[in-house]
């Protein structure tokens, strides 16, 4: 809980360092200076379960989504099995998210049904990363098995500076086809449009009832100027909070900002530090 709300963080990479890049580990100490996360590993660069559950409670998180990422030609690998310690350590607030690359996975509808054995809240996507479009008709098993399960699809929606990224696929406009040909799947765009797509992000978000803005990798303070064109306190009410963590310099000191920045009432405040990810993400519980 935070200042008497239910908080979710929806974009936590909870990696071990030795299948990452080393891009990866300068990011996260660049952006992550500001708390010990290295604190939080062992002298193999695995996560001590004991000690990322206390500093998660610290920081008042009732439930962290730990992402999965195939991405070996940006940032490496980041199995689902690798978070599997965590969930089962306390399965009440680590929950999974599914990742696939149809680079790498195929059939990618049995690949994401393997995943979702394992618990996941969501399937993530990220494009930019992969090196795919979203709109790519290989990825429709994997929508379909989405929308068969109730989960939602995470979209990485926003300019990436790792190495080997392809920014063109981050557009919002490459899921207009998926819009249309599964109405109703619930989307959430990761990163709001990070870059150039801050606009087309909004206006999905807030003709669609099943689009969502994922605030993770955002500076707060920034929020108002990078939505300014659209209507704030509607388009408030369909934001998810999320960190990006480790790169991020505090996960309560976040939420927070979040709220001042965009000066929300208690009752929006509510919903965006996790009222929406309770009701989006499947099998969340507090």
């Amino acid at each position: 809980m935070i200042d008497g709300h239910p908080l979710v963080d929806a974009h936590v990479h909870a990696a071990r360092l030795p299948t990452l890049r080393p891009a990866w580990r300068d990011w996260a100490e660049e952006f992550g200076s500001g708390h010990p996360w290295p604190d939080l590993y062992d002298e193999d660069g695995t996560l001590v379960p004991e000690r990322v559950d206390a500093y998660f409670e610290a920081e008042g998180v009732d439930v962290a989504l730990l992402l999965a990422e195939y991405s070996p030609k940006a940032t490496g690998l980041q199995p689902i099995e690798d978070l599997l310690p965590l969930t089962k350590h306390n399965p009440r607030r680590f929950k999974p998210i599914a990742n696939i690359n149809p680079h790498l996975h195929h059939p990618v509808d049995t690949e994401l049904e393997r995943q979702l054995e394992f618990g996941a809240a969501a399937l993530k996507l990220h494009p930019v990363h992969g090196g795919f479009s979203p709109g790519d008709p290989a990825l429709y098993p994997a929508y379909q098995v989405c929308r068969s399960a109730g989960i939602p699809v995470v979209i990485h929606c926003g300019t990436s500076s790792f190495p080997g990224s392809e920014n063109k696929y981050a557009d919002p406009v490459l899921l207009d086809n998926v819009l249309r040909d599964f109405p109703g799947l619930p989307i959430v765009l990761a990163h709001g449009g990070r870059g150039w797509w801050y606009d087309a992000a909004a206006f999905l978000a807030l003709a669609h009832d099943n689009v969502w803005i994922e605030l993770s990798g955002l500076p707060p303070r920034r929020l108002p100027e990078y939505y300014a064109r659209h209507n704030l306190a509607r388009l408030s009410r369909k934001f998810i909070f999320g960190t990006d963590w480790p790169g991020v310099p505090g996960v309560a000191r976040n939420a927070r900002a979040i709220a001042a920045a965009l000066g929300l009432d208690d009752e929006t405040a509510a919903l965006v530090h996790g009222g929406n990810a309770l009701e989006v993400y499947a099998g969340l519980t507090l």
